[in-house]
């Protein structure tokens, strides 16, 4: 007996959490937040249709928050068991989940204090000691390894070159004479990307769970410094600041090292760079301390510890330095959290840097709807921040190619070799994504394709 069950990321994006279930075992891959449209984040706050005491062992395929973020959650509603996740993901794990809390911890109080929630307190979900309490679960595994998480479930990390230390997850359930195998893609990587190695071959399996965030597009061919170069010129010429928002943890290292390759090829001139994120900067020390699993192919000279080093690179951490940017003049970068400009510091630059045509506002990679990302790149002329409506003058410029996620032919270059499975699911798309792939699946290769519902429970046999 083993059934799954789709308690996120079926037919949208985020909130990742799929539940195994054998005779003697129950085993979450993934405990994500929902993050984008209010009803998606309400579910947040909704009680899991499980008993978090129910499941034996969670198994992450990487650190991003909308693969974790529920973790502090789940520990402070009685979840007692190991969560496992390869080493870099468990480290990457403590500053970004310390960071979700402070973020809400931050948000509830300025909602309180500016009487902006219909909330009476506004509460976070969860707090700095409900993450100190989830890392004490935390076990690092390597990439290649089997594992037993819990009964007869049986798993081993590959490389999904999405971020440090993500992987896909192979699960092996070591019932009767042969294996059932599972393999959960987590979220595929690009091919050729800047940091990051190629995703490894996926291995075979009876079932797939795959992603499909890109399922129904590409993300165009130009190259990436190319696309940077002319974004970063287009800013010069402007006058202005360019306000990037980046995670703190794979795009921000990412940008910085892109910049300075571009530098030191004298395509664009040394600019002052603010990176407006202690969690970017820790991140940064992660990042050099796992140097082998980086690709720095576009300039070998340059490491991702280096490049915060350089005398143009600003490291801003305390409240009162991050503040003081809002007297740059430009032309001049800013970087700073989060990625989907749905909380931190990057508001604070938003709401000074909108109104101002002469600056600039890079876009890259997927926003989910709802966010304030997706707004922008939907050509909104008016952005709500804090609760007031910030009118965007400023210039939008977008760099698809930074995106950590495979595009549609990437996810089909990487599905190419793998025999049909007896099923696959897709998930971690909208629906017009997960769709289109869907077809294309079906069509092409005769493969039996499922998109699953919010909830839905399946038996693999």
């Amino acid at each position: 007996m083993l059934n799954i069950t789709f308690h996120g990321a079926a037919e949208t994006v985020t909130g990742s959490k799929y539940l195994l279930e054998t005779e003697d075992a129950r085993v979450l891959i993934d405990c994500g937040l929902f993050q984008g449209l209010k009803e998606l984040r309400q579910r947040n706050w909704n009680d899991l249709p499980f008993a978090e005491q129910s499941v034996n062992a969670v198994v992450l395929t990487h650190a991003h928050i909308d693969h974790i973020g529920y973790l502090p959650r789940f520990v402070k509603s009685g979840f007692r068991g190991p969560i496992y996740g390869t080493p870099a993901t468990t480290e990457l794990a403590e500053i970004l989940l310390f960071d979700s809390a402070g973020n809400q911890e931050a948000d509830a109080e300025y909602m309180n204090r500016k009487g902006v929630t219909k909330h009476h307190p506004a509460l976070p979900l969860y707090d700095a000691q409900d993450v100190a309490h989830t890392l004490k679960l935390l076990s690092a595994v390597e990439h290649g390894k089997w594992f037993n998480p819990a009964g007869s479930i049986w798993c081993r990390y590959h490389n999904a070159g999405h971020l440090l230390g993500s992987a896909m997850i192979e699960v092996e359930v070591r019932q009767g004479a042969k294996p059932l195998r599972v393999l959960f893609s987590g979220d595929v990587g690009r091919y050729g990307a800047p940091l990051y190695h190629d995703p490894a071959p996926p291995p075979a399996c009876d079932y797939l769970i795959c992603e499909s965030t890109y399922g129904d597009r590409d993300h165009g061919d130009q190259n990436i410094l190319d696309q940077l170069c002319d974004v970063v010129q287009g800013a010069i010429r402007r006058g202005g600041v360019m306000v990037t928002a980046s995670f703190a943890v794979g795009r921000a290292q990412q940008l910085i090292y892109l910049l300075r390759v571009l530098e030191k090829a004298g395509r664009i001139p040394q600019l002052p760079i603010y990176l407006d994120s202690p969690m970017a900067a820790s991140a940064t020390l992660i990042f050099n301390k796992y140097h082998d699993e980086h690709d720095m192919s576009e300039d070998r000279s340059i490491s991702a510890e280096d490049a915060l080093k350089a005398p143009n690179v600003h490291v801003v951490r305390d409240v009162q330095s991050s503040k003081r940017i809002n007297s740059v003049q430009g032309p001049a970068v800013i970087i700073a959290s989060n990625g989907m400009m749905t909380g931190g510091r990057i508001l604070h630059h938003l709401k000074q840097r909108l109104p101002d045509p002469r600056n600039t506002v890079v876009l890259g990679g997927y926003m989910a709807p709802g966010t304030r990302g997706r707004d922008m790149q939907e050509g909104r002329d008016r952005i709500r921040i804090y609760g007031q409506d910030v009118p965007v003058r400023a210039a939008r410029a977008s760099i698809s190619a930074i995106s950590g996620h495979a595009g549609r032919s990437e996810l089909l270059r990487w599905l190419k070799d793998l025999p049909a499975p007896k099923r696959t699911f897709l998930t971690h798309g909208e629906l017009p994504s997960s769709n289109a792939l869907a077809d294309t699946l079906r069509v092409d290769r005769g493969w039996d394709v499922v998109i699953p519902k919010m909830g839905a429970e399946f038996p693999l046999v």
